[in-house]
């Protein structure tokens, strides 16, 4: 009704009002969600298993870091002093002493000092740690997949470098101890019946039974010897020994006790095959009971595995047993020079030696 031509008020519609509301709280929910959605892309991790995040307040105090090589920030590539005679390259014949340095010295120039400081002749350089880090940078896919390589641009040219000059360099491989490979790749890992094995120190171990494990510790090795190492040393290299080892879910494709050694050999096999073409040692650290009693039914080394795959085998002795007998009864080469014993302080130790300290 019309009242002095003005049409009657009705007042402002609900529906208009509500709409308006709705779509205020719509664009703020959008914009929250974009936010997060550009906060947590920094965690996003991309893998076979799928797309996940893992922002650093909600991970498993268990996970492995990252990465525990060198930061991708640009090295210096140093040219490593020429060493004194007692850091040369170690001919047949020659005990090894080998000393084991820090990663940094694979780029920082200090290299065969340390060495010289420690009365060695060798370095030791932890190249695949037991947290699964690469000390350098991988082209290998698994590598890169479950961030174990390295990403510092200059460091395989500072590592070539070290390598071309006249100190004789080890590269040390954990090989089935690896907190990375198994966390990324559960159908890698040795399993428990609640996950993933982990050893006394809450280590997570691959499977030595799986092809793709043994592939990939091949490949490892191979782009090491590239690199210009005179050995590589292949340690924690069977089934574990320590930890509750009852926890191991038995099973054909998991773990059987019936062919332990089998599976460790074929390991040995297909590294030893990968390195044919390259001019490097090859040794193995055992355990005691490998050499001292043929076998060890824990590890699945043995005394025969060890004479026929590896130029060294390294082991932590009990100071009594002479182990350097007992593998060159087997068939080892010059061991009195190829049986290496380890451990903190090996300096006034006779025959060849490893000065590794103990963590």
């Amino acid at each position: 009704m019309k009242s002095y031509g003005y049409d009657s008020y009705r007042g402002r519609s609900r529906l208009r009002s509500a709409l308006k509301v709705i779509i205020v709280l719509l664009l703020v929910v959008l914009a929250v969600l974009l936010a997060a959605f550009l906060f947590l892309q920094r965690y996003m991790v991309i893998s076979a298993d799928g797309i996940r995040f893992e922002p650093p307040f909600f991970q498993d105090e268990d996970a492995p870091p990252s990465s525990g090589g060198p930061s991708a920030t640009p090295l210096p590539v140093v040219t490593t002093p020429s060493p004194s005679p007692s850091a040369s390259p170690v001919p047949s014949q020659e005990y090894l002493h080998a000393v084991a340095l820090p990663r940094e010295a694979l780029y920082d120039g200090t290299a065969a000092e340390l060495v010289e400081q420690s009365g060695g002749n060798a370095a030791l350089f932890d190249m695949k740690a037991d947290d699964g880090s690469l000390g350098y940078v991988s082209d290998l896919k698994l590598a890169m997949d479950i961030r174990a390589s390295a990403s510092s641009p200059d460091l395989n040219d500072a590592i070539r470098t070290l390598n071309e000059g006249e100190l004789y360099t080890i590269a040390r491989v954990s090989c089935f101890r690896d907190n990375a490979l198994p966390y990324y790749q559960n159908g890698m890992a040795l399993r428990s019946n609640s996950g993933n094995y982990k050893d006394d120190e809450r280590i997570r171990w691959a499977n030595p039974g799986s092809e793709s494990v043994r592939a990939y510790l091949a490949g490892v090795c191979v782009e090491l010897a590239q690199l210009g190492f005179d050995e590589i040393l292949l340690d924690n290299a069977g089934y574990p020994t320590r930890g509750d080892l009852s926890k191991i879910r038995v099973g054909e494709d998991n773990y059987d006790p019936d062919t332990l050694e089998q599976e460790v050999e074929a390991c040995y096999q297909a590294i030893r095959e990968a390195l044919e073409e390259y001019d490097v040692k090859l040794s193995i650290v055992s355990t005691a009971q490998a050499v001292s009693e043929d076998s060890d039914p824990l590890s699945g080394q043995s005394i025969a595995l060890l004479t026929r795959y590896a130029d060294r085998v390294w082991l932590s002795g009990d100071g009594e047993t002479d182990y350097a007998a007992l593998l060159e009864a087997a068939g080892l080469e010059e061991s009195g020079v190829n049986c290496v014993q380890m451990g903190p302080n090996q300096g006034d130790i006779q025959g060849s030696w490893a000065m590794i300290p103990t963590t």
